[in-house]
């Protein structure tokens, strides 16, 4: 299992805020889904440490599909129109970029 650290950090944080833009989400939508304190990075990434420790990567990246589903499953819950995607962009393949996450994990545990 690979360990948290400052990398794996910085990899997340760039990663999440990609894949808010891509859902027209913020990272208060986010901190409401992960019950974290505050909407600041840190913040965020301390709930997702936990996660780590709790699980290592697959608990994480399942922790982040469960909230990218509950976001899909809630179309009433605010996606911000300014991000300037189209509904369209947003239901096309709502799981695409942590699909992809969960297959690096798991060649990474694998391999």
């Amino acid at each position: 299992m690979s360990r948290w650290s400052r990398d794996l950090e910085d990899d997340l944080a760039a990663l999440l805020k990609d894949w808010l833009k891509q859902q027209g989400r913020t990272q208060s939508d986010l901190r409401r889904s992960l019950r974290a304190t505050s909407t600041r990075m840190p913040a965020l990434m301390e709930v997702l440490q936990r996660e780590h420790v709790l699980g290592g990567m697959p608990r994480l990246a399942a922790r982040l599909c469960s909230i990218e589903a509950e976001w899909a499953a809630d179309p009433g819950a605010p996606a911000h129109e300014s991000s300037g995607s189209s509904p369209a962009q947003t239901n096309a393949d709502p799981f695409g970029q942590l699909d992809l996450l969960l297959r690096e994990i798991r060649d990474d545990c694998t391999g």
